[in-house]
């Protein structure tokens, strides 16, 4: 294993000493270390990382990732192995539960926002994995995101476009309670309401209340409790990657907005100051 934890910064994207020391304890052991056995791993794991950043940040392809970086096949299947095998979410639940004991909260949220995002597919975005916006005009997948009062990321999935809110949030919810058990009210816009509502309260136990913009309002308006998510949506789209969907799997894009978000908590966690943009509570 090469020893790169010394190393200096190569790229904006890469990780700070002590961003790593907060991701490190995190990642499962390497086979070397474990019972089974294995052999040790020719790459460190920070290096990896730091390549997996280099490309949700900047939007590069697999193959034209530096060569200062791992090789491309070693980066992608530690990828798509981690987020595979629940790393990626564990690292996102465990930042997010620094972040909230950190501002004197619950570690687990019991109140969400949900809400949508339709972005165009690129040519490799199969067809049976993409569909048709109608409203927004969009060819391409839908991210359905479920954050907390703070505005931090709890659960991502992605689906073709045409997938009406309701249908989409209907999984959502329902893996939600399953993983969140805690979990009792859910704040979304007026797409979610109708019969949603009372299936999650009868099936759920999960109370849906929905915010609507007010009788006459033109432009943008400030929603309560929404403006939460519709900034998280904001941050995923400053990585370039996510500005548009290139993804195979509907799963790899699920990882690819999650690591823009695990980039940006670390960020915030280890930045100086104590000004954060989640600094008061909601």
């Amino acid at each position: 294993m090469s020893a790169s934890t010394a190393r200096r910064r190569r790229y904006p994207s890469d990780t700070s000493v002590a961003e790593w020391a907060l991701i490190e304890p995190l990642l499962p052991l390497p086979a070397c270390q474990t019972k089974l056995g294995g052999r040790p791993e020719k790459w460190h794991r920070r290096d990896i990382v730091d390549a997996i950043r280099y490309l949700v940040d900047n939007g590069v392809k697999w193959r034209a990732l530096p060569a200062d970086y791992p090789p491309w096949q070693t980066v992608y299947y530690h990828f798509a192995a981690w987020h595979r095998r629940g790393v990626t979410g564990f690292l996102r639940d465990q930042l997010r539960r620094q972040i909230r004991t950190g501002q004197g909260r619950c570690p687990w949220p019991v109140t969400l926002i949900v809400d949508s995002q339709s972005v165009k597919g690129a040519e490799t975005v199969s067809k049976a994995t993409r569909g048709f916006d109608a409203g927004k005009k969009i060819n391409g997948r839908k991210r359905h995101i479920a954050v907390d009062a703070l505005g931090l990321p709890v659960m991502i999935t992605v689906t073709p476009a045409d997938t009406t809110d309701r249908d989409a949030a209907r999984e959502l919810l329902w893996r939600l309670r399953v993983m969140q058990p805690q979990i009792t009210q859910v704040w979304a816009d007026s797409a979610y309401g109708g019969q949603l509502i009372a299936w999650s309260g009868s099936f759920l136990n999960m109370t849906l209340k929905t915010v609507s913009r007010p009788r006459g309002a033109k432009g943008f308006v400030v929603l309560p409790r929404r403006w939460k998510v519709e900034r998280t949506l904001g941050w995923i789209m400053k990585a370039r990657r996510n500005v548009r969907d290139y993804e195979r799997l509907p799963q790899h894009s699920e990882a690819h907005l999650t690591w823009a978000l695990i980039t940006l908590m670390t960020r915030r966690i280890t930045r100086k100051g104590p000004h954060t943009s989640w600094s008061k509570k909601a």
